[in-house]
């Protein structure tokens, strides 16, 4: 192989793996700011909630909840 296409190569690798880093830290910095407060974000209330369902009604699952506000 030639010199340049492996230094070619290699600059290629290390821009590729620094954009994805930036990219990480980015979804990171995003997700510190704005949290998910949606019921399905907490996995023991999804948990829970599943074996209740599990045990009142054998057999089936739970596939989407919804919240209802009242006032």
């Amino acid at each position: 192989m030639q010199t340049n296409l492996l230094i070619t190569c290699g600059i290629a690798f290390v821009a590729v793996m620094v954009l994805l880093s930036l990219l990480g830290g980015v979804i990171r910095l995003l997700t510190a700011l704005f949290p998910d407060h949606s019921p399905e974000a907490d996995p023991v209330l999804m948990g829970a909630i599943d074996k209740a369902v599990g045990e009142a009604f054998p057999g089936s699952r739970v596939t989407r909840i919804e919240l209802k506000k009242e006032g």
